[in-house]
Protein backbone atom coordinates (compact mmCIF):
# COMPACT_ATOMS: atom_id res chain seq x y z
CA UNK A 1 0.00 0.00 0.00
CA UNK A 2 1.26 3.45 -0.87
CA UNK A 3 1.32 6.46 1.87
CA UNK A 4 -0.36 9.52 0.35
CA UNK A 5 1.81 12.34 0.64
CA UNK A 6 0.57 15.15 3.00
CA UNK A 7 1.05 18.28 1.66
CA UNK A 8 0.44 22.12 3.21
CA UNK A 9 -1.98 24.24 1.48
CA UNK A 10 -3.64 27.86 2.52
CA UNK A 11 -7.68 27.62 3.06
CA UNK A 12 -9.53 30.51 3.41
CA UNK A 13 -12.34 30.59 5.40
CA UNK A 14 -11.82 26.86 7.03
CA UNK A 15 -14.53 24.75 8.00
CA UNK A 16 -16.96 27.28 6.79
CA UNK A 17 -19.55 26.97 3.61
CA UNK A 18 -17.17 29.69 2.29
CA UNK A 19 -14.64 27.81 2.01
CA UNK A 20 -11.86 28.09 -0.43
CA UNK A 21 -8.31 27.36 -1.31
CA UNK A 22 -5.38 29.93 -2.32
CA UNK A 23 -4.07 29.93 -6.09
CA UNK A 24 -1.60 32.20 -7.97
CA UNK A 25 -2.59 33.29 -11.55
CA UNK A 26 0.24 32.61 -14.09
CA UNK A 27 -0.32 34.14 -17.24
CA UNK A 28 -4.19 32.62 -17.96
CA UNK A 29 -4.13 30.14 -15.40
CA UNK A 30 -4.41 29.01 -11.88
CA UNK A 31 -1.83 27.25 -9.78
CA UNK A 32 -2.25 25.70 -6.54
CA UNK A 33 1.02 25.22 -4.57
CA UNK A 34 1.02 22.55 -2.01
CA UNK A 35 4.00 23.00 0.81
CA UNK A 36 5.90 19.78 1.80
CA UNK A 37 7.17 21.96 4.66
CA UNK A 38 4.06 23.67 7.34
CA UNK A 39 6.73 26.43 7.96
CA UNK A 40 7.46 27.14 4.59
CA UNK A 41 3.30 27.40 4.34
CA UNK A 42 3.12 29.15 7.61
CA UNK A 43 5.75 31.91 5.76
CA UNK A 44 4.02 32.01 2.88
CA UNK A 45 0.34 32.86 4.19
CA UNK A 46 2.20 34.78 6.74
CA UNK A 47 3.51 37.20 3.89
CA UNK A 48 -0.13 37.29 1.62
CA UNK A 49 -1.15 38.85 5.53
CA UNK A 50 1.36 41.62 5.49
CA UNK A 51 0.15 42.23 1.68
CA UNK A 52 -3.46 43.24 3.10
CA UNK A 53 -5.25 39.81 1.92
CA UNK A 54 -7.37 37.72 3.78
CA UNK A 55 -5.68 35.53 6.56
CA UNK A 56 -5.59 32.42 5.17
CA UNK A 57 -5.47 28.91 7.54
CA UNK A 58 -2.22 26.06 7.02
CA UNK A 59 -4.02 22.73 6.31
CA UNK A 60 -2.85 19.16 5.87
CA UNK A 61 -3.79 17.41 2.47
CA UNK A 62 -3.21 14.59 0.43
CA UNK A 63 -1.27 15.68 -2.16
CA UNK A 64 -3.00 13.39 -5.04
CA UNK A 65 -6.74 15.12 -3.74
CA UNK A 66 -5.21 18.05 -4.67
CA UNK A 67 -3.97 17.00 -8.40
CA UNK A 68 -7.32 15.71 -8.75
CA UNK A 69 -9.72 18.24 -7.97
CA UNK A 70 -6.50 20.71 -10.26
CA UNK A 71 -7.27 18.63 -13.09
CA UNK A 72 -10.95 18.47 -12.67
CA UNK A 73 -11.11 22.25 -12.52
CA UNK A 74 -8.26 22.88 -15.16
CA UNK A 75 -5.87 24.50 -12.52
CA UNK A 76 -2.13 23.82 -12.28
CA UNK A 77 -0.63 22.57 -9.29
CA UNK A 78 2.89 22.99 -8.31
CA UNK A 79 4.79 21.25 -4.60
CA UNK A 80 7.29 23.64 -3.33
CA UNK A 81 10.14 21.22 -1.44
CA UNK A 82 11.19 21.60 1.86
CA UNK A 83 13.79 23.84 2.15
CA UNK A 84 13.58 25.16 -1.25
CA UNK A 85 14.37 28.85 -2.39
CA UNK A 86 11.76 30.75 -0.21
CA UNK A 87 8.40 31.42 -2.15
CA UNK A 88 7.25 35.10 -2.57
CA UNK A 89 3.38 35.55 -3.12
CA UNK A 90 2.60 38.05 -5.75
CA UNK A 91 2.62 41.71 -4.86
CA UNK A 92 -0.51 42.33 -6.74
CA UNK A 93 -3.65 40.54 -5.40
CA UNK A 94 -7.43 40.53 -7.35
CA UNK A 95 -9.80 43.53 -5.85
CA UNK A 96 -12.46 41.27 -5.91
CA UNK A 97 -13.02 37.76 -4.80
CA UNK A 98 -16.09 34.98 -5.56
CA UNK A 99 -15.47 34.35 -1.92
CA UNK A 100 -16.05 36.41 1.04
CA UNK A 101 -13.16 37.33 3.53
CA UNK A 102 -15.46 37.60 6.56
CA UNK A 103 -17.53 34.10 6.05
CA UNK A 104 -20.53 35.68 3.86
CA UNK A 105 -21.48 33.57 1.15
CA UNK A 106 -23.74 34.53 -1.90
CA UNK A 107 -27.51 32.61 -2.05
CA UNK A 108 -25.54 30.94 -5.15
CA UNK A 109 -23.47 29.15 -2.97
CA UNK A 110 -23.16 25.35 -2.99
CA UNK A 111 -23.19 23.49 0.14
CA UNK A 112 -19.71 21.75 0.70
CA UNK A 113 -16.22 22.94 -0.22
CA UNK A 114 -15.44 25.01 -3.29
CA UNK A 115 -12.61 25.47 -4.60
CA UNK A 116 -13.05 27.65 -7.55
CA UNK A 117 -14.78 30.54 -5.03
CA UNK A 118 -11.21 31.16 -4.62
CA UNK A 119 -9.49 34.31 -6.04
CA UNK A 120 -6.27 33.82 -8.09
CA UNK A 121 -3.54 36.48 -7.37
CA UNK A 122 -1.56 38.46 -10.03
CA UNK A 123 2.15 36.49 -10.71
CA UNK A 124 4.52 39.53 -10.99
CA UNK A 125 8.72 39.17 -11.71
CA UNK A 126 10.91 40.19 -9.32
CA UNK A 127 14.79 41.39 -10.09
CA UNK A 128 17.55 39.50 -8.09
CA UNK A 129 17.98 42.80 -5.89
CA UNK A 130 14.44 43.03 -5.23
CA UNK A 131 14.27 39.06 -3.95
CA UNK A 132 17.55 39.07 -2.05
CA UNK A 133 16.08 42.29 -0.37
CA UNK A 134 12.78 40.75 0.61
CA UNK A 135 14.76 37.04 2.04
CA UNK A 136 16.92 39.40 4.60
CA UNK A 137 14.12 40.90 5.30
CA UNK A 138 12.11 38.02 6.18
CA UNK A 139 15.06 36.10 7.39
CA UNK A 140 15.16 39.27 9.93
CA UNK A 141 11.97 38.36 11.01
CA UNK A 142 13.06 35.07 12.18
Amino acid sequence: MITPMRVFVLIFNANTENEGIHTIQVGDRNKILMFESQDDAIRFALMLEAQDFPTPTVETMDAEEIKEFCESADYDWEIIPENSDLVIPPEINVEETDWQPDGQYDDNYEDGLDFDDVPPAEETEFSAAELEKIRRKLEGLL
